[in-house]
């Protein structure tokens, strides 16, 4: 599951200038979508690439395909109607305005916007969820109870979207009965509260990996190879790189070169990753060729305790270079092994830390990702492989 953060930015906001400056602080922190009114579409896409989600105008109930709604990403209804109590509920829900509008075929809304008043406008939200492709619903005095109900009854019909105004509540969201929401409508000015909650909301999405000892059973120098360097468009810290080896079910921690040298600059941004043949995990847990990545890839980042983050190829540096073969043992008794480049910045993980391949010994012990998983094409596939 992907989580998306939603900054609500209508005219409840403030004038345009208010909701200008909340909507560029949530541009630059990196929101998904934009919750505006429908006159303000434009508006949004002058300031930067979006999406849009509008609430519907007062037309909203005679959907017209050629309206300026239709220009949104998403438009939406239950603002000034009776998703947000300005409109009686009406006594059977199937009769509600708002569900009609979810319901007329191609001139049809996409999402439903529903404030949390009671038990009524809890059962009202599910009969949106029921039509709608995005259902947004706010809490008022009672927040996680409904929100859990919902969660449990939903399921996967719809993309449910819940209110916040903290990162902290964010947090909530997302986690609440393991499963969580699928975004958050955040509500607040605060740039740190915004910059917190895309954060949160990519934590969350992150994948945390198992990592195993495997002990260094031969280490050989041999000819020189095509070796990539993969230079990325973000910072890494000390117990971060990447995963890298020659056979897909063992890869190895390879760390990133933040270490300083008397001889070479670090360069926090890059890992020395092996020869072009080698395997590198992306996020999806799927795995890429080191030659096939390039400039636009987004490949995984791991520190040494397996969690993850994503990280934009900035380039992909090919040069040919003397190797090392590194084989290793896992508990199992499976051997893997990768080749790396014969120099002290390269540097794997150990018990005693990280050291450089150049210092490895026979019956080191050193950090690897197993996963005795076949690989087609980079994805996981039921059939036997042999890799040698």
């Amino acid at each position: 599951m992907t989580r998306s953060v939603w900054l609500k930015a209508d005219d409840t906001v403030g004038d345009w200038e208010q909701r200008k400056r909340r909507i560029t602080t949530g541009l630059e922190a990196g929101v998904d979508w934009v919750v505006v009114d429908e006159a303000d579409v434009e508006r949004v896409r002058s300031l930067g690439a979006v999406s849009v989600a509008a609430f519907a105008g007062d037309d909203v109930h005679v959907m017209d395909a050629e309206a300026d709604q239709a220009d949104a990403d998403a438009v939406l209804v239950g603002k000034d109607t009776e998703g947000d109590g300005t409109v009686d509920l009406p006594p059977d829900l199937s009769g509600s305005a708002d569900l009609s509008a979810l319901r007329r075929g191609d001139n049809a809304a996409d999402g439903g916007f529903v404030r949390i008043l009671d038990e009524e406008y809890e059962s009202f939200a599910e009969e949106i969820a029921a039509e709608a492709e995005y259902t947004l619903v706010v809490g008022e005095d009672w927040q996680i109870i409904p929100l859990e109900n919902l969660i449990a009854r939903i399921g996967e019909e719809t993309t449910l979207v819940a209110g916040a105004t903290t990162a902290q509540e964010a947090r909530t969201a997302f986690e609440t009965l393991e499963r969580g929401a699928d975004g958050v409508l955040l509500d607040t000015d605060d740039p740190d509260e915004i910059r917190r909650t895309v954060e949160v909301a990519a934590e969350m999405d992150r994948e945390q990996l198992d990592l195993v000892w495997a002990e260094v059973t031969a280490i050989e120098q041999t000819g020189s190879a095509d070796r990539v360097c993969i230079d990325t468009g973000s910072l890494m810290d000390d117990d971060e790189g990447m995963l890298v080896g020659s056979m897909a079910r063992g890869l190895f921690f390879v760390h990133a070169e933040t270490a300083d040298s008397p001889y070479v600059d670090s360069r926090p941004f890059r890992v020395n990753a092996g020869a072009v043949h080698a395997y590198a995990r992306v996020p999806g847990g799927e795995t890429n060729y080191l030659s096939e990545l390039s400039s636009g890839d987004v490949v995984q980042i791991t520190d040494t305790d397996g969690s993850t983050r994503d990280a934009l190829v900035g380039r992909a540096k090919i040069e040919r270079r003397p190797m090392f073969r590194i084989q290793a043992e896992t508990t199992n008794g499976d051997r893997v092994e990768t080749l790396l480049q014969n120099a002290e910045t390269i540097k794997v993980s150990t018990p005693d830390g990280r050291i450089a391949v150049t210092d490895l010994d026979v019956g080191d012990e050193v950090r690897i990702y197993y996963d005795d998983t076949a690989r087609h094409f980079g994805e996981a596939v039921e059939e036997s492989i042999i890799e040698k």
